[in-house]
Parts: structure tokens; sequence; C-alpha cells
């Protein structure tokens, strides 16, 4: 598992956290500022952990962590990914209204995504809107997962262990190890 956090690197008590302590395997893309994202050094530290990984590559992202993990799939295709669950994509354009320093990830890709995906996102994300989130999701090909009002699906909104999201990302595992039906 590598674990690609957003703006402010989901802090210790983030669910990404608890996850990796929970995964002796598990890896977590390190950025050189958390706090003023540039996509020309998110993707590339993407790219260096998915090429050191030994074993299947599976992409757990939360916030800007997915629009990295998305860019990356368009730069970078000859890294086998096993599959990735992307939580609470920002709408750029939204965030940056809002004052967040994330304007160097606009330009979404708008392409399927080459891996299993799933998309999971919140009603009442201060981030995103639930429509624009199922549009992503249909445009990068995930399965779209509505989380129901979760905010922005991190520490500050109640999510420490998150053993759904577990269960999410088992299930998407399971499904994307099956071979395809003939």
């Amino acid at each position: 598992m590598i674990v690609v956090p957003g703006l402010g690197g989901s802090g210790p008590d983030h669910w990404q956290s608890y996850w990796l302590r929970e995964d002796p395997d598990g890896v977590r893309v390190e950025q050189r500022d958390w706090d003023q994202p540039r996509r020309d050094e998110w993707v590339p530290a993407l790219d260096a952990a998915a090429r050191r990984a030994t074993g299947p590559v599976i992409l757990v992202a939360h916030s800007l962590g997915c629009h990295t993990v998305a860019h990356w799939a368009t730069q970078y295709d000859d890294v086998p990914v096993r599959a990735a669950l992307l939580v609470a994509p920002p709408d750029v354009d939204h965030s940056v209204a809002q004052g967040a320093p994330i304007a160097d990830f606009g330009l979404i890709p708008t392409i399927a995504l080459p891996f299993p995906t799933v998309l999971a996102a919140s009603s009442n994300d201060p981030w995103a809107e639930l429509a624009w989130s199922r549009l992503l999701a249909k445009r990068w090909g995930a399965r779209f997962v509505d989380l129901g009002n979760a905010g922005h699906v991190n520490a500050e909104a109640g999510f420490g262990p998150w053993p759904e999201g577990k269960k999410l990302l088992q299930d998407l595992t399971n499904t994307a190890n099956q071979p395809p039906q003939p």
C-alpha cells in the first residue's frame, strides 16, 4: 500500500496514518512542502515511491493526493498498479476560490485511470460538491461511493482508524485480484 496524502500531509490522527501503522509494508509518499503543493514535485515523489515498491502497488490517496495520482497516471504508465482508493478529492477551482493553495493542480486529467479505482466522497465536503465528485469519478472510470455526511473524511471530521474505509479498500483489492470474466 502506498499512501498519498493531501494538503497538510495527513497528521497522526488521520485515517491514512492509522492504516500505515497497521501495515508494516505500507509506504507514505513524502513531500518537501505539504502546505505549498507543487505538481512538478508531488507527482515525481509518487513516481519514486511506486518504483521502489517491492510488491503490488495499491494506491490510497486523500484529498489533493487523489489529483496527484491522476496526474501521475497520465505521465507514467510503466508501473503496474493493482488498484487505487481515492477519497475526497477537492474541486480545485472551488478550493482555490476558498483560499486553498492548490492552483498548481488545475487542469484535472479527464481520462479513465488505467487501473481499478474507487472514488469515495462526502455529500457535505467543504472542498467539493457531491455532483462534482460523481462527475470526476465518471471521468476517471472509477466506481463512485457516496459516504453521506462525512465532511472532508479526515481527522477533523472524526475519521480516525476508519474501518469502513478499510473495507472499501479490501473489497477493491479483492475485485482487482480476480481474473476477468469471459
